[in-house]
């Protein structure tokens, strides 16, 4: 049986995981990979304490790893995009494979990477950089070839859905549960990533290059948190049969392509609504297959490791193949590769929630609807508080069909200025994902 020398550079939370798990099930690993994968050297700035790390050479300078002459497969586990593209850069200059779980890395410098690894009949694996231990990757570039891919919809940051899942059920402000997260090691100290949507954009920019064969690249798209949502917002889906979550959103239409990561209210019997807590989900809508959901922990030690294994599986496996006998990093040769319109998010077309605190009296709702009725925008549903006592104001709730949203937008202005109403209005968009 041949042998294939693995070097892993960066030995935090998932770095521990590829090692332990490979290390404990190397059996079954080789047997499946048809050569022994062995961990030839670590690079890691310190040692961690879950690892038994006794019998294998640790470096504390990770270019060592990427500069071994008896390295093969390049394992980059150390997060952010300088240091880990120079890392990268290196170990393929020195003609390694590369394994990644960097999504920042592959969003940004993808093409440049994978232009450098496809000019040396090398290979960039990036199974773990998109939902971590679901293998959404291999699906859309493998499992799915034989399809045309008309939209794709996913919970792929697990920070914002266990935020969300407990204002959901719970009741909970945003900032009470964001402290709790911080807590159990969901998010970070400094969250903004993860609760900004920017950590989802990366992962949507790698999903859309694959679904639809277009380049990698940020430009475009449409990114919103969920910092802002109150637990009214949640509780007023919720009545109105919704749930509220934190979605990356690529569509394929006539006028281009639709790169969105937003709040989302979606009907609570839609099969990506009942996916809670920390983790992942994808849907998939496609030509042949029809629509398909991919779920499972989107992060975490060991499931994250699953997926890098298994990219140093395909790697271990395809090395004595030929570049025309590999698959391609985005599923084809980056010169097939299309440009692609992406549409501005005025230019979209759903549905819409719209909250706002209106003057109770008689005739201010006639006003508001005919503003959105001489707007093009028609209604499908309306809550209407009554007031508390000494509260003129009530809150009113509405649910619009499906509209574009610069035509929302030039309603939502007008009812603003209506002396009835007070305050800005709150709205976010709605999506069934049946067709």
């Amino acid at each position: 049986m041949r042998s294939v020398q693995v070097g892993i550079c960066g030995l935090g939370t998932v770095g521990a995981g590829v090692f332990n798990v490979l290390t404990r099930n190397s059996n079954s690993i080789n047997d499946r990979a048809n050569c022994a994968i062995n961990i030839l050297q670590v690079g890691a700035r310190r040692d961690n304490p879950n690892c038994d790390t006794a019998h294998t050479e640790v470096v504390r300078d990770i270019f060592e790893v990427a500069k071994n002459p008896q390295v093969d497969i390049v394992v980059e586990l150390i997060g952010g995009t300088e240091v880990a593209y120079d890392l990268v850069m290196t170990a393929l200059q020195n003609g390694k494979h590369v394994v990644t779980a960097n999504k920042a890395l592959i969003a940004e410098h993808g093409m440049e990477i994978f232009a450098v690894a496809a000019s040396k009949g090398l290979v960039v694996a990036y199974e773990a950089a998109v939902a971590g231990g679901i293998p959404i990757i291999k699906a859309l570039r493998e499992g799915l070839s034989a399809n045309r891919v008309n939209w794709l919809a996913g919970i792929i940051n697990g920070t914002t859905n266990f935020i969300l899942s407990e204002m959901d059920s719970k009741g909970r402000d945003f900032n009470d549960v964001l402290v709790e997260a911080q807590h159990k090691g969901y998010a970070e100290a400094d969250p903004t990533f993860d609760v900004e949507g920017i950590d989802a954009a990366h992962k949507l920019v790698i999903l859309a290059s694959l679904a639809f064969g277009m380049p990698l690249s940020l430009n475009g798209l449409f990114t919103d948190g969920i910092t802002n949502l109150e637990p009214q917002d949640v509780a007023y889906a919720r009545e109105l049969g919704y749930a509220i979550k934190h979605l990356g959103i690529a569509r394929h239409t006539d006028h281009g392509v639709e790169l969105r990561v937003h709040p989302t209210l979606v009907p609570q019997k839609s099969l990506i609504a009942g996916v809670n807590d920390v983790l992942n989900a994808v849907m998939v809508n496609a030509d042949a297959v029809g629509t398909t959901l991919f779920s499972g922990p989107g992060a975490g030690s060991e499931p994250t490791a699953s997926s890098v294994i298994a990219d140093i599986v395909d790697v271990a496996r395809s090395m004595d193949a030929g570049p025309d006998g590999r698959v391609n990093s985005l599923g084809c040769d980056l010169s097939q590769l299309q440009q692609r319109t992406i549409m501005p998010i005025e230019e979209i077309e759903t549905s819409f929630y719209m909250r706002f605190s209106a003057l109770d009296k008689p005739g201010v709702l006639s006003d508001i609807t005919k503003i959105m009725a001489d707007s093009g925008i028609s209604i499908e549903a309306i809550i209407q508080r009554e007031h508390s006592v000494g509260e003129e104001y009530v809150n009113v709730v509405i649910i619009t069909n499906v509209t574009q949203e610069k035509l929302l937008n030039g309603a939502v202005e007008r009812i603003e200025q209506l002396q009835s109403v007070r305050d800005s209005i709150n709205f976010i968009r709605v999506e069934h994902l049946d067709q």
